[in-house]
């Protein structure tokens, strides 16, 4: 754990007693500060207590007292309009801050040349984290992977000269984190998300803008023009700036041709890894992840002898274009977190004959924006509320059936595929363009049910082990 020691003797108020609240509950006391934590969840109230949390409502206390006020990133600090206690901070002047900011300070208290990653993006910053942490972990470097993906960063083990710390920050985090400045800040791309939490699109990218403009190097994705302006805006002030393209040849920063990682320098090209045969790296947006996870590991000490075995090795994250086994030509892909249309365009763009199951709860626009993609379905399975409207949609384009469950979806599926013949590689793919709650509590559950029932099929090949 992170001792919160910058906060030693001092009286903090915290809200959001989750697992991450909990935790920096617990990093705070070990730094020495008096922590009052409180939640609107009388639940969490009572968990936190039993855990040796020191709970007090808020409500009630003399906020004058407090030099701190730790926020969860989850409540809303603006939009759609700031918390109570967002008001009763401010009212009182006290600062109000997130865990993000908690270890930004450690580390510069305690071990400011400690190397720190940070990604942030609306899309494949969870990939690009987990694959930053596995090329440095694969080095046999200790690699601390957090923040807005698996442990919380307090959690983590302190910062150290020799010790990485890569960490994934939703755009909720970097609201809360003013101080953050990670030796290496990722920017991947940017487009409308989360607007009813920050109000415009303007506020939302001058939050993410913050997590490159703190960093010593700011390495920026520019295939959108949000993006580029950015990038354009930190290199005129000064700042360094490594652009990144999954598919422009820039002048100088790094891009992709084809499987190719490519760096330019003044115009002149070079090759400086490939995604060739790396089956959990599939794609153009995985081609951007894998670029800005090359820039990030050079700019912290690692070399391209390195950052190539990583890539080769690396698994791919959980329920993204999991590949979860083989049989035959047939290879079987848990997309599950693909919970909206835009969320399944990659996958449905990296393979030419997909066995596509798809449906559960649908989102506004259904499957329509997916249509060029069509003629790559072989054949789709429907399940869930969505499958009717996506059977519409389908119509003609191309074959399906309603399958109703996840269950039957993969056996048929399974069926059809070791059946096909246009030989070339054949793949069931679950990515249902869809949210799960209809049939599942979440999409991890509905993507462990689906690697289960692959695993369970006669004669499959698993790749990667269960995870």
């Amino acid at each position: 754990m992170v001792p919160a020691s910058t906060f030693r003797g001092r009286k903090v108020a915290l809200f959001g007693l989750g697992g991450s609240g909990i935790a920096t509950a617990h990093a705070l006391t070990l730094g020495g500060a008096e922590v009052t934590a409180w939640d609107d969840n009388p639940d969490s109230v009572a968990r936190a207590r039993g855990e040796g949390v020191a709970v007090a409502d808020l409500s009630a206390a003399d906020w004058s007292s407090f030099s701190a006020f730790v926020l969860s990133p989850g409540v809303p600090l603006t939009h759609p309009k700031p918390h109570w206690t967002v008001e009763r901070a401010r009212g009182a002047g006290v600062e109000i801050l997130g865990d993000v900011e908690l270890f930004a300070r450690e580390r510069s208290a305690t071990a400011s040349n400690s190397p720190l990653i940070a990604i942030t993006g609306t899309n494949g910053k969870s990939t690009t984290t987990a694959l930053i942490s596995h090329i440095i972990a694969a080095s046999g470097r200790d690699a601390q992977m957090g923040g807005n993906i698996g442990r919380a960063i307090m959690t983590l083990d302190p910062p150290a000269a020799d010790r990485y710390h890569v960490i994934e920050c939703s755009s909720y985090q970097i609201d809360l984190a003013p101080s953050l400045n990670p030796s290496a800040g990722i920017l991947l791309n940017l487009s409308p998300d989360h607007l009813d939490r920050h109000g415009t699109m303007q506020r939302y990218a001058e939050i993410k803008e913050r997590l490159v403009a703190g960093s010593e190097t700011a390495i920026i994705g520019v295939d959108d023009s949000y993006c580029m302006q950015i990038a354009d805006r930190l290199e005129r002030g000064g700042k360094e700036v490594v652009r990144l393209s999954k598919r422009l040849p820039l002048t100088d920063g790094y891009f992709a041709d084809g499987t190719d990682l490519m760096e330019a320098v003044h115009g002149q090209y070079s090759r400086i890894g490939f995604l060739e045969g790396i089956g959990s790296l599939r794609g153009a947006h995985n081609a951007q992840n894998a670029l800005a996870a090359v820039a990030a590991c050079l700019k912290v000490g690692l070399d391209l002898g390195e950052i190539q075995s990583g890539l080769e090795s690396f698994p791919g994250l959980a329920h993204r274009m999991e590949q979860v086994g083989r049989r035959g030509r047939v290879l079987f892909v848990n997309d599950s977190k693909a919970t909206n249309a835009d969320a399944a365009a990659p996958a449905l763009s990296s393979f030419s004959r997909i066995y596509w199951i798809a449906g559960g709860l649908a989102k506004e626009g259904g499957i329509e924006s997916l249509r060029s993609f069509f003629p790559r379905i072989a054949k789709a399975y429907l399940i869930g509320e969505a499958a009717p409207a996506f059977s519409a949609t389908l119509g003609g384009a191309a074959p399906y059936e309603i399958s109703g469950g996840l269950q039957a979806a993969l056996e048929h599926a399974a069926e059809d595929a070791a059946r096909d013949v246009a030989g070339e590689e054949a793949v069931v793919l679950l990515s249902p363009a869809c949210a799960s709650f209809d049939q599942f509590r979440n999409f991890e559950v509905r993507g462990d049910a689906f690697r289960d029932a692959v695993l369970g099929l006669s004669d499959i090949e698993p790749i990667g082990g269960k995870r």
